[in-house]
């Protein structure tokens, strides 16, 4: 299974949705990898802390090597680390990726990630990719490399109207790169279900026929906690509500 997390709106979660879900992965067995091509390194330093700026190396120099003329390229479990966490490996980001993108773009690396994918496939059960939040050469290459995304939604209209566009940019990759790419759904992040807005979205979104997904993910001052102190919900408070919604939404998504 290759998952992408993927909004084109910054703050509605991907990283945290992306590590607590490789967290549960990882936690209930399964040898789970963690891609982060996203400039700002979120999720690394989720996973890594501070050590996520000196683990060498990192995808920059993954992409750098695909720029590169190289008769024996490195395998690409060169760039998977381990972490503290049984079962769960990263492929942290670097900020540096972000000057490569230019370059990767003119010289059409952009399926490159998913002929890597394909190898790492043989070593991971699942592999979860988190991306910037935007439509780029990095979030392209991974719709393009996973078998389905994962879309993290806020009950706002900026985040509804930005949500259209995403979805189209979504069928477009699926037509012209990945016939095999499907939308496993919308994650409702930092629900409050007594608000009569979030209610109101949620619902005329089922009504126009968008798969959003039953768990729901609510707003809690511990993620922070789980951010500053770098262990997933899963790991700093297994019985707190969040950490059951986030394992209730790995369970929906096992069982779709």
């Amino acid at each position: 299974m290759k998952r992408v997390i993927f909004n084109q709106k910054g703050g509605v979660g991907k990283s945290t949705i992306a590590v607590n879900l490789a967290a549960i992965a990882a936690h209930q067995g399964k040898k789970t990898l963690l891609i982060d091509i996203d400039p700002q390194c979120n999720s690394s330093r989720y996973l890594m802390g501070e050590a996520a700026k000196e683990v060498q190396p990192t995808v920059a120099e993954y992409f750098q090597q695909t720029l590169d003329f190289v008769i024996y390229p490195k395998a690409p479990t060169i760039y998977v680390h381990p972490t503290r966490f049984e079962n769960l490996s990263l492929m942290p980001s670097h900020p540096a990726i972000g000057d490569l993108q230019s370059k990767l773009e003119s010289r059409h690396k952009i399926y490159k990630l998913r002929d890597t994918l394909v190898e790492l496939a043989k070593e991971f059960d699942e592999i979860i990719i988190d991306t910037p939040p935007a439509y780029n050469f990095f979030t392209q290459s991974a719709l393009i490399a996973a078998d389905c995304c994962l879309i993290p939604f806020d009950c706002d209209d900026f985040s509804r109207q930005a949500l259209y566009t995403l979805l189209n940019n979504v069928a477009e990759i699926k037509a012209d790169h990945n016939p095999s790419l499907a939308v496993e759904g919308i994650v409702v992040n930092q629900f409050q279900p007594r608000a009569s807005l979030p209610l109101r979205v949620v619902n005329e979104l089922l009504a126009e026929g968008l798969p959003v997904l039953d768990s729901k993910l609510s707003s809690s001052i511990r993620i922070r906690e789980s951010h500053e102190q770098g262990l997933p919900m899963i790991h700093l408070d297994p019985r707190h509500k969040l950490s059951h919604e986030f394992l209730a939404l790995y369970q929906e998504l096992q069982s779709a």
